[in-house]
This record gives structure tokens, C-alpha cells and sequence, in this order.
């Protein structure tokens, strides 16, 4: 008799356990992902001629620590970072960077091959552009403030030819990550104009007179 009250109390309380256990895994919120969008090409005025067949590589892409995460970080009035538990970026940020970055390219400098890096370093390399991103602040209830230092290098010597700082503010609507994503995307097509029209500068400039120039 006992030997029975001590199954059933055992089989009662292996059942509560995968009942509760059940509603616990259903109740818990489901993970939402965001990626860097492209803006239509149709949308992009500014197209730049280069030389056909440059090969331009971009990257490597460098992101702040803080920002290097799955979650969606944000900043609070008082300065305090949020990590968003339940939304993520759907590939690394910094290869989505690097990704939009080069798709908005293809667009503005549509006779130019680009890669992102890493890259086949067998194709030879005309130009490499890297983007440091020295800031990326998003207060989701006001907007995106992006600062990013970039330096295009001629890859047959080596030679830094340009490097400057863009600054870029966009404010987020609607208040929440997709807004958010959709700034981002809006800011990096952005510099990525200015990345186009420098490139197209230099790649007019005959070699002998093309200078190494630092713009703040």
C-alpha cells in the first residue's frame, strides 16, 4: 500500500513538473531579429563613373565592443547602455555594415567590383576602404547618432590616400528597433555616397599627383 501512495505521489509530481515546465518554454517571448535594409536603388540619385573593372575591397569593418553583440543596444537619457534581451541583429554588425556598405556601392559605382572582407586576395586589389566606427548611439525614443572614421588605401602601395571622420544623426521613427534598423540603414547609405564620390575624386586623379589627405 505504501509502495503504491509512493508511486502515485511520484508519477503526481513528475506530471506538475512537465505541465508547468510546458507553460513555462510557451510563455516565454520570441526572440526577434533586424538586418540592415538597402535602400532602393531607385532612391539613389548620385552615381559616380570610375574606371571599369576596379577592384575595390571594404573592410575590415571595426565596431565598438559595446556594440559588438547579438542584442540591440540602446543608450537611456541618463547615459546607461540597454542590451535588448529579445531583440537581435540577425548577422554580426559589423558584417552588416560592410555588407550595405558594399551594396549601396555596387549601385552608386555600378562599372566598379567590390568585395567585402575578407575577400579573395588573389584578385589584385586596386583601393581597400576601412571603416572604423568610432560611435554608434541610439536613444530609441529620439534618435541615432553614427560616427565612423574611414580610410581609403591604394592596395598596389600600400599608401593611405584619404582618411576622414563622418558624422551622421538620424532621427528613429517609429520609436522601436525596426525604426532603429531603418535609421541605421538610412545613415550608412549615406556614408556610403561620401565613400563613392571620394573614390570617384581619386580614381580621376592621375597617380603621380594623387596626395595622401587627412579631413577632420
Amino acid at each position: 500500500m505504501k509502495r503504491a501512495k509512493f508511486v502515485y505521489f511520484t508519477v503526481v509530481v513528475l506530471f506538475s513538473f512537465v505541465i508547468f515546465g510546458c507553460i513555462s518554454v510557451g510563455s516565454s517571448p520570441t526572440p526577434r531579429f533586424y538586418m540592415l535594409s538597402s535602400v532602393d536603388s531607385g532612391k539613389i540619385n548620385k552615381k559616380f563613373d570610375l574606371p571599369a573593372n576596379l577592384n575595390v575591397m571594404i573592410g575590415p569593418v571595426l565596431i565598438p565592443g559595446y556594440q559588438d553583440r547579438p542584442q540591440i543596444v540602446t543608450k537611456s537619457k541618463t547615459g546607461m547602455l540597454n542590451f535588448a534581451q529579445f531583440d537581435r541583429w540577425g548577422e554580426p554588425l559589423d558584417s552588416g555594415l560592410g555588407r550595405l556598405i558594399m551594396d549601396s556601392l555596387l549601385i552608386m559605382l555600378p562599372a566598379t567590383n567590390f568585395q567585402v572582407f575578407p575577400c579573395n586576395f588573389a584578385i589584385p586589389l586596386d583601393y581597400q576602404v576601412i571603416v572604423d566606427v568610432a560611435q554608434l548611439d541610439n536613444e530609441l525614443d529620439r534618435d541615432m547618432f553614427l560616427a565612423v572614421q574611414w580610410t581609403i588605401i591604394d592596395s598596389k602601395t600600400d599608401r593611405m590616400l584619404l582618411t576622414k571622420r563622418s558624422e551622421l544623426r538620424q532621427v528613429i521613427n517609429p520609436h522601436n528597433y525596426f525604426g532603429l534598423a531603418q535609421a541605421l540603414s538610412m545613415s550608412v547609405t549615406s556614408l556610403s555616397s561620401e565613400i563613392a564620390e571620394n573614390l570617384a575624386n581619386l580614381a580621376s586623379q592621375p597617380k603621380t599627383k594623387v596626395k595622401a589627405s587627412a579631413d577632420k
